[in-house]
């Protein structure tokens, strides 16, 4: 009697498994949740308003974090021996690339405001400057596949984030920053972790629920945006590839500290990330004008720019590009970087009070999606990641 409805479960069950499967594989669920948010921005604004609230904080302050911190897992492996960022001459080179690609947009987002006589939009000079690491990630994630374009992005977005709290602190403070504060916790946070990897903890927990919750605590009431918090918590994560001396004696199959994080928080993070675009994408079209104009040309432009020429002036002062990332790879990751979008938009809620610049200006910022699709046409042309397999099979 049971044997019936047991089977139809598992029939339903498995082709949504499969359906999720491909969607995370495929890098879909970030996308569809920008779509939702956009279609439910526009016909029913106050309803999504609400939505988007209740669910602001949990996403974007609690959530977010997990998605942060397998960024820089990411980047923390690629710094290892052996890894496509080894050595400081290759890991400083993404963090002055970030330098980079915040001045040429923030210039040239200054530039186009004094030009075109609208002087008042001076003030959201910081916008273009935003690069969305989980937009951006997913592109070069589709491009590149494995490639250490991959980490060296991610250590430029994540440096780029890290840059834009401090602008946000300094020039937009929207209440008391408690910098000595932030720094006492943030110490104990490193304190903390530092104390249980000495004593070779070989799990992951200890270092998420003491150095990541003081972390946490140390950005949130010092002011800034706690997403980042365990960013610094993961480099202190025992890794098999870091080391290997802690692993010598393992079962056969164990995961080291680093990869189990990874294994429990890739697919709920998939779940953050759809809810991410869900609560901060839902943008009310509204009339173009100079300040959408203004957020696109200085991103779309300006990044490439910025970071190109940041690597090539860093690169004949001594630093060096990881292995087998050229500079035609160098080209795609600054178009992939100017997916300013959600961070952009925070920056234009903080620049502007409600009204005409910043509804224009948050339409750039959703516009500066495009440089996704430019992303994928330069690699295309350029013969980059994919397309170069594509191109080496066909041959």
């Amino acid at each position: 009697m049971t044997a019936e409805p047991m089977r139809s479960r598992s029939s339903i069950s498995a082709p949504a498994r499969r359906a999720g499967r491909f969607a995370v594989d495929h890098s879909l669920v970030l996308p569809a949740g920008v779509a939702i948010a956009l279609v439910w921005a526009n016909t029913s604004a106050a309803s999504y308003t609400s939505f988007a609230r209740a669910l602001d904080f949990p996403v974007n302050d609690i959530g977010m974090v997990f998605f942060f911190a397998l960024a820089a897992k990411e980047v923390v492996e690629a710094t290892c021996p052996g890894g496509a960022l080894h050595t400081w001459r290759r890991a400083a080179l993404p963090v002055v690339a970030a330098i980079g690609g915040m001045a040429a947009p923030a210039a040239i987002f200054t530039a186009f405001a004094l030009t075109t006589g609208h002087r008042a939009l001076v003030r959201g000079w910081a916008i273009p400057c935003a690069t969305d690491v989980a937009f951006s990630y997913l592109v070069a994630k589709v491009i590149f596949r494995d490639h250490p374009a991959i980490p060296f992005l991610l250590l430029l977005a994540i440096a780029d984030d890290a840059f834009g709290l401090v602008i946000l602190a300094l020039f937009y403070p929207v209440g008391n920053v408690h910098v000595i504060a932030a720094a006492l916790l943030m110490s104990a946070a490193l304190a903390a972790v530092f104390v249980i990897r000495r004593r070779q903890t070989r799990v992951f927990w200890p270092y998420v629920a003491a150095g990541g919750a003081l972390s946490w605590t140390a950005l949130f009431w010092g002011g800034f945006h706690p997403a980042l918090a365990l960013v610094p918590i993961m480099p202190f994560v025992p890794h098999a590839t870091r080391d290997p001396g802690l692993f010598v004696d393992a079962p056969a199959g164990e995961h080291d500290p680093l990869s189990e994080f990874e294994h429990r928080f890739k697919y709920p993070v998939q779940a953050v990330l759809f809810l991410f675009g869900l609560v901060n994408a839902g943008v009310v079209i509204t009339a173009i004008g100079p300040g959408t104009w203004a957020v696109l040309v200085a991103i779309a432009t300006g990044k490439p720019l910025g970071i190109g020429l940041a690597v090539a002036g860093a690169a004949l002062a001594g630093l060096r590009l990881p292995q087998r990332l050229g500079w035609s790879d160098i080209v795609v990751v600054g178009c992939a970087a100017g997916i300013g979008f959600t961070v952009a938009l925070f920056f234009a809620t903080a620049a502007f009070p409600p009204g005409r610049y910043l509804d224009e200006t948050k339409l750039g910022a959703l516009l500066s999606v495009g440089s996704a699709g430019v992303a994928l046409a330069v690699a295309a042309i350029l013969r980059v990641g994919r397309f170069r397999a594509s191109q080496a099979a066909r041959l």
